[in-house]
Formats: structure tokens, C-alpha cells, sequence
């Protein structure tokens, strides 16, 4: 990879385990899920940034998810059959997405993404809004294994 566009989104190459914890207006927690996420940079392609994720649930259900992100210049362009939107990094390597929902009318949220020093940690955090209103936080807690 010669071109190092995106520094702060390439920083999360590798394999990452942890939990997600979905929580309430009032710091209740909803749901915790075990994840595994894949974040790759594909060197042929249209694709720049690709991610996959597994997700299992306390119910002992397993959810696959994956998308791709197309370089738009300033920002990593998203369209998948559940959400729409992009992201793009501050100067310090800090990454910010903003995601429209398809399947939940009405519905956005915004990431952040800090990684720790040394790049082996990572914290990620969801800010739910439906009809302009705060409803649900997402904490991520993550750690690269590969």
C-alpha cells in the first residue's frame, strides 16, 4: 500500500475482538454482544475500505454483516441494504462516520472511533438519534487480535 491516503482509517487494518454495549438515555445497559470484526483495504478494486463483521448475541443468535467504503476525496462513501452515509478522520486520528438507517425510518447515528496508543485498543462510540432525538448509545470496546 504506497498510497497512504486515510492514515487514521488505515491504522484499524487487522482483526478485532470485543463487545458492543447498547445503552439507554439513562446508562442502563440493553444488549451486549460479542463481536469480531474484520477491516481490510483491498489493493485492486473500486473498493478502499472493506469491513465484515460477526456478531453474537446473549440469545445465542450470530449476525454477519459487511461493507464497503468507496474513496470520495475528502471522505469513505457507504451504501448497503441497512444504512447510507461516510466518514472521514480529524488530523489528530481520530475517525467520525455519519450513517443514515434504511431500515429504521428516520433513524441516524454517529461514530466515533479512537484508537489507543499503541494500536492495539480501540474504543468506538454510537450516538442513536431518531426524529432528531438521542435515543440509544452503542460503547465499543475492542481489541486487535491479528
Amino acid at each position: 500500500m504506497t498510497d497512504q491516503k486515510f492514515p487514521a482509517h488505515r491504522a484499524h487494518l487487522g482483526v478485532w475482538q470485543g463487545t458492543y454495549r447498547h445503552i439507554d438515555l439513562l446508562a442502563q445497559q440493553e444488549e451486549l454482544i460479542q463481536s469480531h470484526v474484520i477491516c481490510e483495504f483491498p489493493e485492486e478494486g473500486d473498493v478502499f475500505y472493506r469491513q465484515t463483521i460477526e456478531l453474537k448475541h446473549a440469545d445465542g443468535s450470530v449476525t454477519h454483516a459487511g461493507f464497503d467504503g468507496i474513496d470520495r476525496g475528502d471522505h469513505l462513501w457507504f451504501d448497503t441494504p441497512t444504512f447510507i452515509g461516510k466518514s472521514w478522520e480529524t488530523a489528530d486520528g481520530v475517525v467520525l462516520l455519519n450513517l443514515q438507517r434504511k431500515d429504521e425510518p428516520g433513524a441516524h447515528f454517529v461514530e466515533v472511533i479512537i484508537m489507543g496508543e499503541g494500536g492495539t485498543h480501540r474504543a468506538r462510540t454510537w450516538h442513536w438519534f431518531k426524529d432528531g432525538q438521542l435515543y440509544r448509545r452503542t460503547l465499543c470496546d475492542e481489541k486487535r487480535v491479528d
